[in-house]
């Protein structure tokens, strides 16, 4: 297991230097699940819910989350993202609503924090949309599912 680099020699808590990295072009996507009563996932299917468009409130959300990341996460560096593409994927069989996003940069350090922020965000929107029809959505499987650039390269999750 690698050093934990958020922890300067005597312990502490520390902003990571990044000042000698390579620039590098970077690339993290990240992916979540909500799940719900069918019913609910009906209001999202259809487009039906009392406060609007559920999925494009739930995308402009995650996207503005991925800008706001080192606001939220103490130690995140901010960093001027390039692109950030926020998808969602309607599962009918299982009443869930997959969120997918993906951040990049080219810069000095990655954008893993920024994927998984955004995908956080855009499955508590859906949750905030449709609460007051099912408060017990379960957000879930929240998790990396990749990333490029930077020393370490490229890392793909396990399916």
């Amino acid at each position: 297991m690698s050093e934990l680099t958020h922890f300067n020699k005597s312990g502490n808590a520390h902003m990571v230097d990044i000042s000698e990295k390579d620039v590098t072009h970077r690339v993290a996507v990240a992916e979540g699940l909500i799940t719900m009563k069918k019913e609910t996932f009906s209001l999202v299917e259809q487009g039906t819910a009392k406060k609007g468009d559920v999925i494009g409130i739930a995308r402009v959300a995650a996207i503005m989350a991925s800008k706001k990341t080192p606001e939220l996460i103490p130690l995140c560096h901010p960093i001027a993202l390039t692109r950030v593409n926020v998808d969602f994927e309607l599962l009918a069989d299982r009443s869930q609503v997959r969120c997918v996003a993906t951040c990049e940069t080219t810069g000095k350090t990655g954008v893993e924090m920024e994927a998984l922020t955004a995908v956080e965000v855009g499955l508590l929107t859906i949750y905030d949309m449709l609460k007051a029809v099912d408060r017990g959505m379960v957000i879930s499987d929240i998790r990396l599912l990749e990333k490029l650039g930077g020393k370490s390269g490229h890392w793909q999750a396990a399916q």
